[in-house]
């Protein structure tokens, strides 16, 4: 059985509909950019389709958190790299980190930490993940190497020298 990437990443350009009178990608659609490259990825690397599962099982997530940090502005044309990874799951939730960077990934543009949970659509409520999603969580989780708050991750990644105020 072939081993799954653990961090699993696309590009894509920002588009002018979705940036700012700056031409600056809009602090909202930072957010529709991410999780948009993650439902790909998840096609993409793991052939796991959300959709198929909330068609023929009913089930999907739902966001309960989502933390970002804007870091640098994304421009209007711009090739970016969205990376993401599973950072931590339990019977019910996700923690998703998500880094857009500039498409050489040298500087960080944005952060984000989304909090999903495990929701059954014919009732309503959230639901337990089931034995089959356990063992590919468990196979794709990839958690940082010390616990650590969203706000301690971006400082840490500010001091790793990849987040500038300008490029050099």
């Amino acid at each position: 059985m072939k081993k799954l990437d653990k961090v699993i990443e696309s590009q894509t350009r920002i588009r002018f509909p979705d940036c700012d009178p700056f031409n600056h990608l809009n602090n909202s659609k930072y957010i529709d950019y991410i999780i948009n490259a993650r439902e790909d990825q998840l096609l993409e690397f793991y052939d796991f389709d959300i959709y198929k599962l909330a068609k023929e099982q009913g089930r999907s997530w739902v966001v309960a958190q989502n933390q970002i940090a804007y870091l640098l502005p994304a421009m209007l044309m711009e090739k970016v790299t969205i990376q993401s990874k599973l950072l931590s799951f339990d019977d019910k939730s996700l923690l998703i980190e998500a880094i857009m960077w500039d498409e050489q990934k040298t500087h960080i543009k944005a952060i984000l930490w989304t909090k999903l949970v495990h929701y059954d659509l014919k009732i309503n409520r959230s639901t337990i993940h089931s034995a089959e999603l356990m063992e590919l969580f468990s196979e794709i989780e990839n958690p940082l190497t010390e616990l650590t708050s969203f706000e301690e991750r971006v400082e840490a990644l500010k001091l790793s020298g990849r987040v500038t105020t300008s490029k050099n």
